[in-house]
């Protein structure tokens, strides 16, 4: 897959240029989830948007910096709140975003969030509890981001599922299905990454708000890890 990090001077080579060495996550000790070190080369930013503010299942931003952390000798920024209007926007190349509920972005939302994602940004995006409302408004608010390119499934075969763990299938713990990361493009190269059954939940907080529904924690931390390499690595 061609890509367009060169559009991103600056963080962006930094992260593709960082060292990364691969060990077992569950033979490591917990560590802080991240630092205010000046000299982080991972930033990430949870996204506030519509009427959002960017709580939804609270730990959640932490759990994922921990996760990246444990797994390379990255330094780990501590996750900044960010609007997608707010000029520190486009100083943050990984976004996170989640929620339950419908929601919609302003016109002005929706032309920082163009930019960004033109110019070599990053979006993860995740709906909680399994929650049907927050992902339909996730495809249809970002299919109104680049005209004619509309939230795809992203099949097994995906560079996604394999650029940390090697993951051939999800299933659903509680309907009779597989689970797939959908994904944005932007001139072919994927800018924006969904899941709408409770991917966020499953890797934090110990899975108790979704417990027993939609990816186990076991998938839910090996997918949650592969996205965020894939944003580090293309």
């Amino acid at each position: 897959m061609k890509t367009h990090a060169t559009q991103w001077p600056g963080l962006r080579a930094l992260l593709q240029c960082a060292p990364l060495w691969w060990g077992t996550l569950a033979a490591l000790a917990a560590e802080p989830a991240g630092s205010t070190d000046p000299g982080a080369t991972f930033f990430m930013g949870r996204v506030q948007y519509s009427k959002n503010d960017g709580n939804d299942c609270g730990t959640v931003g932490e759990e994922l910096l921990r996760l990246v952390s444990r797994a390379s000798t990255l330094k780990v920024q501590r996750e900044r709140r960010l609007k997608l209007t707010d000029p520190e926007l486009f100083e943050t190349p990984f976004l996170f975003m989640n929620g339950h509920n419908d929601f919609v972005l302003s016109p002005t939302e929706l032309d920082a969030l163009r930019t960004y994602l033109a110019h070599g940004g990053f979006l993860f995006v995740s709906g909680c509890c399994t929650n049907p409302s927050f992902p339909r408004a996730a495809r249809r608010e970002f299919a109104r981001v680049f005209s004619g390119e509309t939230v795809q499934q992203l099949a097994y075969d995906h560079p996604i599922y394999r650029s940390f763990y090697r993951v051939t299938e999800v299933r659903s713990l509680h309907e009779n299905r597989n689970i797939y990361l959908e994904g944005l493009a932007f001139h072919g190269n994927l800018v924006m990454v969904l899941c709408e059954d409770g991917l966020c939940c499953a890797f934090s907080m110990e899975n108790r708000c979704n417990a027993g529904k939609g990816v186990s924690p076991e998938d839910g931390q090996r997918l949650a890890l592969n996205i965020a390499v894939y944003a580090l690595t293309h």
